[in-house]
């Protein structure tokens, strides 16, 4: 793996020579050197994911935007550590998202 002297960019190889795919810098690579290249991942290999994938659980709510009673629930610490963390949901319809705060 190699990076842009100018910019600090990963690399390309390409017919000899390092290519830099942010800045267009060009370098020739060390042919005394041990590389490895892969190839780029093939259009079978990426695995797409719907809404109704998302990995989080659901659990029955009441979507203040729709009204639907399902949505996927997450928590997230962002306040203070010694305060309780906060309840995020979205909902499944209309994939609105609202949180809960412990008062």
């Amino acid at each position: 793996m190699e990076f842009c002297d100018d910019c600090g960019s990963m690399m390309k190889a390409e017919d000899g020579l390092w290519v830099c795919s942010s800045c267009g810098n060009e370098q020739i690579k060390d042919p005394d050197a041990d590389y490895v290249i892969t190839d780029d991942q093939e259009a079978s290999e990426v695995i797409e994911s719907s809404p109704e994938d998302s990995g989080l659980p659901t659990t029955e709510t009441h979507c203040p935007e729709c009204g639907n009673d399902r949505a996927h629930w997450y928590m997230q610490q962002i306040r203070a550590a010694d305060e309780s963390e906060t309840r995020f949901f979205i909902c499944t319809e209309c994939e609105h998202k609202w949180r809960e705060d412990d008062h």
